[in-house]
């Protein structure tokens, strides 16, 4: 079970950015000799379609509302990412652990993650400047970088990082779904006021004077 943490890890940084993590992963196995990369992602085709992708994905990804619908088109690439990387990890170990529960595994924390960062994108998208989504997108590539990193030589300590961090995405999405159903409870509020506001008595009607 030592590959279980390096599983998890990968799956919940694939929900983030998919394409980081085959590109990271690969370079850190071919160059720094990390012997839990599975070979099939040091291949250099591999290398330079996640380059090419990260690359694209490192642009889209900071352009208000052009990051939620990648979201979008992502919430299937991503977990499945997550999976095939889980499965490639297990087959390089093999009896470790078997190839479902590896992909299992690294799908589900992938997408969970995504979902997490999908929701707090959308969030952030309400903000009038576009610096927001720069500075969190630039935070989300340099966390998966160091998720990575920290997974190939030290995988229990980035598992357990990774996990407190998951669940603070997900408090924080809570937060942040009451927090916009009470700004829009409030909205209504003040429409429905405005509105009676504006209709007045009916015809006819006259307040009574006190006496």
């Amino acid at each position: 079970m030592t590959i279980l943490p390096l599983i998890f890890t990968s799956g919940l940084a694939s929900g983030i950015n998919a394409y980081a993590v085959v590109l990271l992963m690969g370079l850190l196995g071919r160059f720094a000799d990390a012997g839990s990369v599975p070979p099939a992602l040091e291949r250099t085709d591999v290398l330079v379609v996640a380059g090419v992708l990260f690359l694209l994905e490192a642009v889209a990804d900071k352009i208000p509302y052009v990051d939620s619908v990648w979201d979008v088109v992502h919430t299937v690439i991503r977990p499945i990412a997550g999976a095939v990387v889980g499965v490639l990890i297990a087959s390089h170990d093999p009896g470790s652990l078997s190839d479902v529960a590896a992909g299992a595994i690294g799908g589900s924390s992938a997408l969970v993650s995504h979902l997490v960062k999908a929701s707090l994108r959308m969030a952030v998208n309400t903000t009038p400047e576009p610096f927001s989504n720069i500075l969190v997108s630039v935070t989300e590539d340099l966390g998966v970088a160091g998720l990575i990193t920290l997974a190939i030589f030290h995988p229990w300590l980035a598992a357990s990082i990774a996990a407190v961090l998951l669940l603070a995405g997900i408090l924080l999405v809570r937060l942040v779904i009451k927090k916009i159903r009470a700004f829009r409870a409030r909205r209504r509020e003040r429409r429905t006021a405005k509105a009676a506001g504006a209709v007045g008595p009916a015809p006819g009607v006259y307040p009574q004077r006190q006496l």
